[in-house]
């Protein structure tokens, strides 16, 4: 053999031997290599999208879209107060929501995910950059999550399982709803977790680890969860149905029994704080009955599209590549006819499932929900890329697979070009990110063949450079794609809902206010109206302000009753500047906005803030024995009285005349309008009017002051009605200060002359003697136990709604304490769960060691 051949051999075997050497460490390194990339690659393309809309934190635009603005921004805002001891309430009680809400259900509901301990790591006049770091955490997590699953299904191109990871975590489920409902994202993590906790259980390993997991995804965000974990037994059937055809019976159903004790264990360990959860629902103020109605399904075709998007249909893109590759899968005979079925039929069925209410039903745990009707969706997206994972793991599909999928692509998209979802950019972005993908399909079997191939030493690098430039054209189709999707969502988004402003000076004022002026518990201090929603978690005080799934029926239905607005068809009661209602609920400092300049989109908003202080009752108050004489019937005018104990109201029957209310008042007295489904302007005569914004059954318009009634006494409302107008039987109620104030100083000098608060226990001093009701300026939620003197306590009883103690004269003090329910149930499940897991990890470990 001449001299350079036996050189070439011997490089040749030296090649060889290091291959076989470090073989078996591949797998490993491809392991940390395609998570690590797939959350790199995913947390650029998210801020790519952000920085192409011009939105916070990449431009001056606000992204806090409805409840992005009005409930997770507070309530992070309140979490790092509270990880910091900086709160008035504890874990069980938050005092400034609601008059006083029930604090772990909402913990259970909204920010349970270890995720969002990172807030605390931020300022907090920056808590919109901490949610949107919480936010791209999650979404990058899921990438890494799904890159890892599809490498533990079959080995392949790590860097393909980076790419197709990227595309479940930036599926148009996630930009469309995920981005901006942050509690959701944890299902979009626990998705390829919970599939993993599956592969465990299917080959009986790791039976301590897949109960935590499981655990875990539950704790974070048990409403998504469950939603991942009904996915995750459709992957599990796959799975024992496919992975192994030598498999018996019995092995699948051990495999199977397996996979249910993990999940039974799991969900066990997270009970204490998803029973509480879910007795707080069952308690929650109800929302409005929803017919499942589904989509067309030219819509729900276009939804796999880019640059499209709607609450009234799937959020199905996971980008045109992925999608591609998915579609190839029933024609790519190099895998196994059984998988290809399997999988195929899995995705078919999970599709239609969508779209018929018994099992949208399912899906949504037995209430079809209001708002977004496809909240499942992520678990299909996820379905379809373990689908292009299997049909790409080995290699590109040869010609006849990917004419097939290619075919089905373009079928799909011509079928889908009608759709009102279709967007201006969606068939350019498209059809540039089909062109990408092709090129890379060319590079890929080409650099294969000369990788195969023996070639001299100075011919290696370039076949190694065209699969790397495949690789490179295939994340660029699906990176660009990802970015003009976002970026049209985003968009259309501030287009179509309402918005709040970014958190800026006015925000920072009224906190700044608050917390000089804040005396709790000897009275609360109301923030007012501050722009966005639940303003007592974002700037401090205590307020009626309070926007939760969880508000409870009675604090929506107390406040309704007393003249209180709200949104979200009663799930978010609002601030009611009305001195009534501060004397009843104790609010001694009440803060008022003026803003300086328009609220927009892209500037923080600016207002000048003003502080008023009155004389009120104390936060426990005692009602005589006996029931006082006031105004009968059901108006809110009524209803203060009787909570209050006075007559403060004259109650005139106005005439109406056309759009005008004429009635006699005595004068100085001010005229209130109560008109909850009332939309339009109210004007007192000579006064500026007054806006309403009613719109049943989703917004009740709060009582509202309209100006003084002269020295005459005669009192003319001019109305401009937008539609119909619908008025109460007593819109009209004039307020005598007077009257006011006498009950004021009655209520203070027989109240409490002494209140402590402590996280989410109250107790008061009495004057000795007294007899009749103690009230708690608090909504009677379930969970408050009250006791007089040294009784012991017992459920509380309720006042026109509010938290009441019986008096009999004898007691000179009342405590009464919060406890959410569900704890005592969810801690003996807990228990239970972890005593199994414990046997479960010594009957393993005794497994082993034989």
């Amino acid at each position: 053999m001449p001299p350079a051949a036996e050189a070439v051999y011997a490089e040749d075997e030296t090649v060889r031997e290091e291959a076989e050497r470090h073989r078996g460490d591949e797998p490993r390194r491809s392991a940390l290599r395609a998570p690590a990339a797939a959350a790199l690659l995913t947390a650029v393309l998210l801020c790519l999208a952000t920085r192409l809309s011009r939105t916070y934190p990449f431009g001056p635009v606000t992204r806090n879209i409805v409840d992005l603005g009005q409930q997770y921004l507070p309530y992070h805002a309140y979490w790092r107060a509270f990880l910091l001891g900086e709160t008035h309430g504890d874990a069980f009680l938050n005092w400034n929501s609601g008059f006083g809400s029930n604090f772990l259900g909402d913990i259970g509901t909204y920010l349970s995910s270890p995720f969002d301990l990172l807030v605390v790591l931020f300022p907090a006049d920056r808590v919109e950059l901490a949610l949107y770091v919480v936010t791209a955490a999650k979404i990058s997590a899921a990438a890494a999550a799904m890159a890892l699953l599809l490498l533990r299904l079959r080995p392949g191109p790590w860097p393909v399982a980076a790419v197709l990871g990227t595309a479940y975590a930036l599926s148009g489920w996630t930009l469309n709803y995920g981005a901006t409902v942050p509690m959701w994202l944890d299902g979009l993590v626990a998705f390829p977790l919970l599939c993993l906790v599956g592969e465990w259980a299917r080959t009986a390993r790791r039976p301590v680890l897949g109960p935590l997991v499981v655990a875990l995804a539950w704790i974070s965000n048990f409403y998504t969860a469950y939603m991942a974990t009904l996915g995750a037994a459709v992957f599990l059937l796959v799975r024992l149905l496919t992975a192994e055809e030598t498999a018996s019976a019995r092995q699948r159903l051990a495999g199977a029994l397996r996979a249910a004790r993990s999940v039974l264990i799991g969900i066990g360990l997270a009970a204490p704080l998803v029973v509480v959860v879910f007795l707080a629902t069952k308690v929650a103020d109800p929302t409005p009955e929803t017919v499942f109605a589904p989509a067309p399904w030219t819509d729900v075709l276009a939804r796999f599209l880019p640059a499209t998007a709607s609450v009234a249909s799937p959020a199905l893109f996971i980008g045109t590549p992925a999608l591609a590759l998915a579609l190839t899968l029933p024609f790519n005979r190099a895998v196994a006819p059984r998988v290809r079925a399997g999988w195929t039929a899995a995705i078919v069925l999970v599709t239609l499932s969508l779209q018929w209410e018994p099992t949208h039903l399912l899906w949504h745990a037995g209430a079809s929900p209001n708002g977004i009707p496809y909240r499942q969706t992520f678990v299909l997206c996820g379905l379809l890329l373990i689908a292009a994972w299997f049909s790409a793991a080995r290699g590109v599909p040869r010609p006849a697979a990917l004419l097939a999928g290619v075919t089905l692509l373009g079928v799909l998209a011509w079928a889908a070009r009608g759709s009102v979802d279709i967007d201006r950019w969606t068939f350019p972005a498209f059809g540039t990110a089909a062109l990408l993908a092709g090129a890379a399909v060319l590079l890929a079997p080409a650099g294969a063949r000369r990788g195969h191939a023996r070639v001299q030493p100075d011919r290696v690098p370039r076949a190694r450079v065209l699969p790397v430039l495949a690789v490179v054209l295939l994340a660029a189709a699906q990176a660009g794609e990802v970015a003009v999707t976002g970026m049209r969502i985003e968009e259309q988004q501030r287009s179509k809902v309402s918005w709040s402003p970014r958190v800026g000076p006015w925000q920072e004022a009224a906190a700044d206010e608050v917390a000089r002026a804040d005396a709790w518990p000897r009275h609360r201090t109301d923030p007012g109206e501050v722009p966005g929603g639940n303003d007592v978690l974002l700037v401090g005080g205590q307020g009626a302000d309070y926007y939760s799934s969880l508000t409870a029926d009675v604090t929506s239905r107390t406040l309704a009753s007393l003249g209180f607005g709200y949104y979200a068809k009663g799930r978010h009661p609002v601030s009611l500047d009305n001195p009534v209602a501060d004397a009843l609920f104790s609010i001694g400092t009440r803060l008022r906005s003026k803003p300086t300049e328009p609220v927009r989109q892209d500037a923080p908003p600016r207002a000048t803030v003003t502080v008023t202080t009155t004389p009120v009752p104390p936060l426990v108050t005692v009602r005589p024995p006996g029931r006082p004489a006031t105004h009968p019937g059901d108006s809110a005018f009524a209803r203060q009285e009787r909570l209050l104990g006075a007559d403060v109201y004259e109650l005139p029957a106005p005439r109406r005349t056309g759009r005008s209310l004429t009635a006699r008042c005595p004068a100085g007295s001010q005229v209130w309008f109560w008109a909850p489904e009332y939309r339009g302007e109210a004007a007192l005569a000579g006064e500026r009017p007054v806006g309403f914004d009613g719109k049943p059954p989703s917004v009740r318009a709060p009582l509202q002051a309209l100006g003084t009634v002269p020295d005459s006494g005669a009192v003319r409302i001019d109305l401009a009605p937008e539609g119909k107008l619908r008025l109460p039987r007593e819109p009209v109620g004039c307020l005598v200060a007077a009257r006011l104030d006498s009950a004021v100083r009655r209520l203070t000098a027989t109240g409490a002359t002494r209140v402590r608060a402590s996280g989410h226990t109250v107790t008061a001093e009495l004057p000795p003697g007294s007899k009749g009701v103690a009230v708690l300026a608090a909504p009677r939620i379930s969970g408050w136990r009250c006791a007089a003197g040294d009784a012991d306590a017992r459920p509380a009883r309720a006042y026109e709604g509010l938290v009441a103690v019986p008096l009999d004269g004898r007691a000179s003090s009342v405590s009464c304490s919060f406890r959410p329910p569900g704890m005592k149930l969810g801690g003996a499940a807990g228990a239970a769960a972890l005593l199994a897991l414990a046997v479960t990890g010594l009957l393993h470990r005794r497994r082993v060691r034989r």
